[in-house]
């Protein structure tokens, strides 16, 4: 017993070892000390993130303006935090705002519970909503932190017209998701030059025309 406990302290490096084991511990401390100290100047001087990294969320357009939201809650349902409200309403031949029947008319996201796991962007069947690298969501209030559809919507690109307005003539959903719709074209424009008061008018929690972050191109996927 005694020849193996000997063995175990030549093993371990014997009283020697023993006595500066607590001095060890503070190694990477002392390393650190004398290494040259980099602070980052924020918020006057924003580090950019990775390009996957997951921010805040943006609600996507379609390339001539309408809305590729649906309404159909899924978002809501993936989250884990419950920190998504989606209500939908049907759209109309005199007042359209996505493809197909339905577009989403409140959308909230409450970043004071959101955990920016990204599963609600994993649900979205028509790549409607998607993460940007924006990180600074601080604010002075709890009600602030509590973004509405006009603070999520995408801005207007080139080539689009604000929502809402008629679909490409000749056109159907599924031309939208396939991709064929490439901007708005003249009937739209006209459109809405006609009923430029009515288009104005955004319902709550619509959105409209406010401007998001940056382009669905700059995303994270």
């Amino acid at each position: 017993m005694a020849d193996r406990q000997d063995a175990e302290k030549d093993v371990n490096g014997g009283w020697l070892s023993e006595l500066f084991a607590p001095v060890a511990g503070f190694g990477v401390t002392f390393r650190e000390m004398f290494r040259r100290t980099v602070t980052e100047q924020y918020p006057e001087q924003k580090v950019p993130p990775q390009p996957r990294f997951h921010g805040r969320h943006q609600l996507n357009r379609h390339p001539d303006g309408l809305e590729k939201c649906i309404g159909c809650e899924l978002c809501a349902w993936a989250c884990p935090a419950d920190a998504i409200y989606v209500e939908a309403a049907d759209n109309t031949e005199e007042e359209r705002y996505s493809p197909g029947e339905r577009y989403g008319r409140v959308y909230q996201i409450n970043y004071l519970r959101c955990i920016f796991c990204g599963l609600c962007i994993e649900a979205c069947p028509t790549r409607a909503l998607t993460m940007t690298n924006d990180y600074d969501l601080t604010g002075t209030s709890r009600a602030g932190l509590i973004h509405e559809k006009q603070d999520l919507l995408g801005p207007l690109l080139e080539g689009m017209v604000p929502a809402p307005h008629p679909m490409v003539p000749g056109t159907t959903e599924r031309d939208y998701y396939r991709g064929t719709v490439v901007q708005a074209v003249s009937e739209q424009r006209a459109w809405v030059e006609a009923h430029g008061e009515r288009a104005g008018d955004v319902p709550a929690g619509s959105g409209g025309t406010s401007a998001g972050p940056a382009p669905e191109g700059e995303v994270a996927q």
